[in-house]
């Protein structure tokens, strides 16, 4: 037996109960928009487990609920808002696996529930503002992806967050009538447009990716050649370097920016030890841990495999047991590395 676990853990030892805790928070609701009624009773529920599992239980002024034991250095969890219309699993597994590292582990340790991840990580900020920043962070998170299942791997260790540059790029035409315009005569901006897209998806390689998510076409009438086309540029890459030249190519200039964000080694050793020979991967998604990470918080993240092709923000995200039962498996032991 792992020193600080207590006996019984592994896949069976409480799943049923983290899988069922899953249930009745997405029985509140599939969107529980941070800051919401919906959100605010998914903390009210998750905070009633935490007494029951002997947790002191505390909320800060931004709302995260904090479940203590001893002097907590070593702080697990995620988040429990949604997008609209969003999955079960997403944020909402990374923190009932926390309670159940908390049940298992006889450790001092803290389980925290942030607030508004999904618009604007309100709750790991102003745990940073107010300086609540504990010796070590560890997030478990499902992937939202399809690599580990393209490795047939239940876990994986993420070893970096990736930077983020967010624009607009605006092309110019002329408007003409759609039917007595000739082909030849036309500057048609939405062509431009459709050439840019092709070109921005070519630019990204190793590792980064850029997505052309909205077009915004003027004037926008099915029978008028468009003279005016904005469309919206998310690029992202896993090192700055990389991000920088994926902006280049592409040719935008970016209005929001976040540069990439490394784990640390503490928490990555404890993962690594606890999970030997799992694929290591780069987020490509934002999380709390890389707001603490960025901070200065020696943080780690651990996620778990995702089916359906990797979908997630939606109802058809899902993980299976065995895999999350490994992950909270894995997750537990390397909270007692840590903290034990």
């Amino acid at each position: 037996m792992s020193r600080g676990l207590s006996p019984g853990h592994g896949q069976n030892g409480g799943v049923e109960r983290l899988l069922q805790r899953l249930d009745e928070l997405y029985a509140i609701g599939a969107t529980r928009i941070g800051y919401s009624a919906e959100e605010d009773a998914a903390h009210g529920l998750f905070a009633r487990w935490l007494r029951e599992a002997g947790l002191g239980v505390e909320t800060d002024r931004a709302g995260n609920t904090i479940g203590r034991r001893g002097d907590a250095a070593l702080w697990l969890g995620s988040h429990l808002d949604t997008v609209p219309n969003g999955g079960r699993f997403d944020g909402a597994l990374g923190v009932v696996a926390a309670l159940e590292v908390a049940v298992r582990a006889d450790v001092p340790l803290a389980v925290v529930a942030f607030r508004d991840e999904e618009r604007t990580c309100a709750g790991s900020v102003a745990c940073v503002e107010d300086g609540r920043l504990p010796a070590a962070f560890l997030e478990l998170h499902i992937e939202q992806g399809p690599v580990l299942a393209r490795a047939d791997a239940p876990v994986g260790i993420v070893t970096g967050i990736v930077g983020q540059a967010r624009g607009e790029v605006v092309f110019e035409g002329r408007a003409d009538h759609a039917g007595t315009t000739p082909m030849d005569a036309r500057d048609d901006a939405l062509v431009k447009a459709a050439e840019f897209v092709l070109d921005a998806q070519a630019a990204a390689a190793d590792g980064a990716v850029a997505t052309i998510g909205q077009l915004r076409v003027e004037p926008g009438a099915v029978n008028v050649v468009p003279r005016r086309v904005t469309v919206s540029v998310d690029a992202r890459a896993p090192s700055s370097g990389q991000l920088e030249e994926l902006v280049a190519a592409i040719g935008f200039d970016p209005i929001y920016r976040t540069e990439p964000v490394a784990m640390s080694a503490p928490p990555l050793a404890a993962l690594r030890e606890a999970a030997p020979g799992a694929p290591e991967l780069v987020s490509g998604a934002g999380h709390d841990a890389g707001i603490l990470a960025a901070a200065g918080v020696p943080s780690g993240m651990l996620f778990v495999r995702s089916l359906n092709g990797g979908v997630s923000h939606s109802p058809q995200e899902l993980s299976s047991e065995d895999d999350i039962a490994r992950a909270v498996d894995v997750l537990a032991a390397a909270a007692v590395r840590i903290a034990g």
